[in-house]
């Protein structure tokens, strides 16, 4: 076998302008490939890790027995927030951890009733991370002293006809299954560009939320990570130390959003298989017009004793070297490419009002490194360049020798 092998790799190379031409076929295939792969995870975490930041963090802390009441967002409160919080801050992988209190409720002015969610927050520490108190275009954003203010989105404020400075009424459910109403100033609207969003939820400060809705502390701990994906580490780094409580990623108390992801990773992967099936046409029709161009030398292969299977294991050989040169050179390229764009990004703001969930794009959008799915990706190409010379292989196999010396 390392005969073959060395013969393979020197017949590589013996064509270079061929050779070339084929691994940069393969190459910029796979590059392609990192690239799409980079700019969809880029996009992923532009669109959806914002979208995720604004519903609520990537995982959430409950008391036991929140999931089984989650229809009717129980007010329950945490047994100790504060050591759930510092699980989590210890973890190098969490942005922020903060706490929260959530429930359902209404908001009246003159043009009505409006059904919404209820928030309280810490302003200050969501700051860093939630996109919403990014965003306030009018008045400000809360303050953990904050009383008798609230914080609301555009599209709430068109519909409710008011501005910064008026009041509203709040009315929600405490603790004891009891409504609460409070009249509250509006000291900041929010603008996502995402109507909406802005309708469906309202924020005030964490100590308004325990006076009103009668809780010594928080019903749920927010925890805000570097990336989408890593939810399952922290939960998994967390879950002993914290005994008795709910841990979720977002997946399991937004399934609609966990959803969306999912069918989008499928789309990508159905488009990337579809791309690399058309390179690997291009590469088929590339080595086999190699066999035609060597027939002569496959008759002297031939007449120096080669059988014809022993012919067709030296191109198989050929096809995979290449294929492995081409995975080499295309990781190379895709990892350049990338790094590049990493330190740039690329700026989609013209086309943020192009669909609603664009809106979520604050800044440029980041590529990864692409490396991702690289193993399935590199793996592809490898096995496509292999397969695509087994015709060419065979070809050359079953050329007779005699026929073969004689061709012009």
């Amino acid at each position: 076998m390392t005969l073959y092998l060395r013969l393979a790799w020197r017949n590589v190379w013996r064509h270079k302008r061929r050779t070339i031409i084929i691994v940069l076929a393969m190459s910029l295939t796979l590059a392609l490939m990192m690239f799409y792969d980079g700019l969809m995870y880029g996009f992923t975490d532009a669109i959806y890790g914002n979208a995720v930041k604004v519903l609520g963090g990537n995982i959430q802390v409950h008391a036991e027995g929140f999931r089984a009441q989650a229809n009717s967002n129980p007010l329950l409160p945490l047994a100790d927030p504060q050591a759930v919080v510092k699980a989590a801050e210890a973890n190098p992988l969490t942005l922020a951890a903060t706490q929260r209190i959530g429930t359902g409720g209404l908001v009246t002015s003159r043009e009505g009733a409006f059904a919404v969610g209820i928030t309280g927050i810490e302003p200050e520490k969501e700051m860093k991370v939630n996109i919403i108190g990014q965003n306030v275009k009018e008045g400000r954003n809360l303050t953990s002293d904050d009383l008798d203010n609230i914080l609301i989105g555009k599209g709430l404020a068109d519909v409710m006809g008011v501005t910064v400075g008026d009041r509203i009424t709040l009315v929600g459910r405490s603790q004891h299954e009891q409504m609460r109403q409070r009249t509250m100033t509006i000291v900041g609207i929010f603008d996502l560009g995402m109507t909406d969003i802005e309708k469906q939820i309202v924020y005030i400060s964490l100590g308004e939320a325990q006076a009103l809705y009668e809780l010594e502390r928080s019903t749920e701990v927010a925890i805000f990570l570097q990336r989408l994906g890593q939810e399952g580490d922290v939960i998994n780094a967390m879950k002993p130390g914290l005994p008795g409580y709910e841990i979720e990623s977002f997946q399991a108390n937004y399934p609609d959003l966990a959803s969306a992801i999912n069918t989008k990773g499928g789309v990508m992967n159905v488009f990337s298989v579809i791309i690399i099936a058309i390179a690997g046409v291009g590469i088929l029709n590339l080595l086999l017009m190699a066999v035609y161009e060597r027939t002569r030398e496959i008759g002297v292969l031939g007449a120096m004793g080669l059988k014809p299977n022993q012919i067709s294991l030296l191109f198989i050989l050929e096809g995979i070297m290449i294929g492995l040169v081409g995975v080499a050179v295309g990781i190379i390229f895709g990892l350049a490419i990338n790094g590049y764009l990493m330190s740039i990004g690329l700026d989609f703001s013209s086309y943020s009002t192009v669909t609603s969930y664009m809106a979520l794009i604050q800044t440029r959008v980041y590529p990864t490194w692409g490396l991702e799915k690289l193993l399935m990706r590199a793996s592809m190409i490898a096995i496509i360049s292999a397969l695509a010379a087994l015709i060419p292989a065979f070809e050359a196999g079953r050329r007779e020798p005699a026929e073969a010396l004689h061709f012009v």
